[in-house]
């Protein structure tokens, strides 16, 4: 004779726990992010990007491509959805193909802007 086998009824912890645990992992999917010589901070709609100066720096974020193109003093050139921008740190934020774009900081070793979607206003 064998014993039927009991499945024990889940609990609303275990079931919360899986939610939570699904849910950032549709985040992170969501986001896309990849680099290659820069770290990627992602939110659902908005991505910090950190670039290595002296270097090939891009990576993919909400799904288009950025990249360091240069920089010199407090102004970078990057590339962000195909189009190139020129970046002052502290100015208002560009928009470009339905994302805004801002310089965080540039020193002499790290370039970082925000990427965020929607309007720059």
């Amino acid at each position: 004779m064998t014993t039927p086998s009991v499945i024990p009824p889940r609990t609303p912890l275990r079931r919360t726990a899986g939610l939570l645990a699904g849910l950032a992992l549709g985040a992170a999917v969501l986001a896309g992010c990849s680099s290659d010589n820069a770290d990627t901070d992602c939110a659902l709609d908005a991505c910090t990007v950190t670039f290595d100066r002296g270097v090939d720096a891009k990576a993919t974020i909400l799904g288009v491509d950025a990249k360091l193109i240069g920089a010199e003093g407090d102004q970078v050139t990057v590339e962000v959805a195909g189009e190139q921008l020129s970046l002052t740190t502290g100015q208002q934020a560009t928009e470009v193909g339905g994302f805004a774009v801002t310089l965080d900081s540039v020193t002499d070793q790290q370039v970082k802007i925000r990427v965020a979607r929607g309007s720059a206003s």
